[in-house]
């Protein structure tokens, strides 16, 4: 069985055939899925498909996108969010430097706020970072989020980016960029990563893995993730299924 680590279920894509498309990943052998929060609409959307579906589960937070939106009582808002059950992580938070659709200086402000409220919290967080990393490496240590631990999702840095998260104890999260031919670097670092600190994600509607690029991607497909990881370290998918799915549980604390 897979757990796909992060997903965004709410997303308009899906409106169509949103329950056609989960049971297709649960078809597929998927037992669980987080969904994730990007500011206070999704953040209440994801919350409330966990409320839906037994098997689905929450994060809470702003990415870093969108920071620049943050006002007054947002932090209120997830405060209450986070009293529901289904919320099992904050994130996706973090630096953007790449688009900097909100200021350098105010991604860092946000970003510190945002891991001092998941410490408060007691919720792993999920880091979103893209040409940012020495400043995601340093507020991490800095704020001290060791404490709560969390995943680098979509990971897709380079060896140093993930020695840096391996020694702060987080894990590295891969997607369908592992399945994509260019990926010879990624795959080397998978293949250096140790299993017991991987977690498997479809980031979907992003990020559609071979042999499906081109389409529309769903959670069914974490499986090629999977199956490219199981190959990479020349284990049985089962093997890689199982590890993964146990540190999805570890790290979220789901059932």
């Amino acid at each position: 069985m897979l757990i796909d680590t992060h997903t965004h279920l709410d997303d308009a894509r899906y409106n169509d055939d949103r329950e056609a498309m989960i049971a297709r990943a649960r078809e597929a052998g998927v037992e669980a899925f987080l969904t994730i929060g990007c500011d206070l609409a999704t953040s209440h959307a994801a919350v409330q498909l966990a409320d839906q579906f037994p098997f689905v589960y929450a994060s809470i937070g702003v990415h870093p996108h969108e920071v620049k939106h943050i006002g007054d009582g947002l932090y209120d808002e997830f405060r209450q969010l986070a009293k529901n059950k289904k919320v099992v992580a904050y994130g996706e938070i973090g630096l953007d430097y790449h688009y900097n659709h909100s200021s350098p200086k105010e991604q860092r402000e946000r970003f510190r706020e945002q891991i001092q409220l998941a410490r408060e919290l007691k919720l792993p967080v999920i880091i979103h970072t893209r040409e940012a990393q020495e400043d995601t490496i340093a507020i991490l240590k800095e704020e001290k989020a060791s404490a709560i631990g969390g995943v680098f999702h979509c990971f897709s840095g380079d060896a140093w980016l993930a020695k840096d998260a391996l020694d702060l104890g987080f894990y590295l999260s891969f997607s369908g960029i592992l399945t994509f031919p260019n990926a010879v670097m990624l795959r080397d670092i998978a293949k250096n990563t140790p299993l017991d600190r991987v977690l498997i994600e479809t980031d979907c509607p992003y990020l559609t893995p071979v042999p499906y690029r081109g389409k529309r991607n769903e959670p069914a497909y974490v499986s090629q993730v999977a199956q490219q990881l199981a190959s990479i370290h020349g284990l049985p998918l089962d093997d890689v299924a199982g590890q993964t799915s146990k540190n999805a549980k570890q790290l979220f604390k789901i059932a």
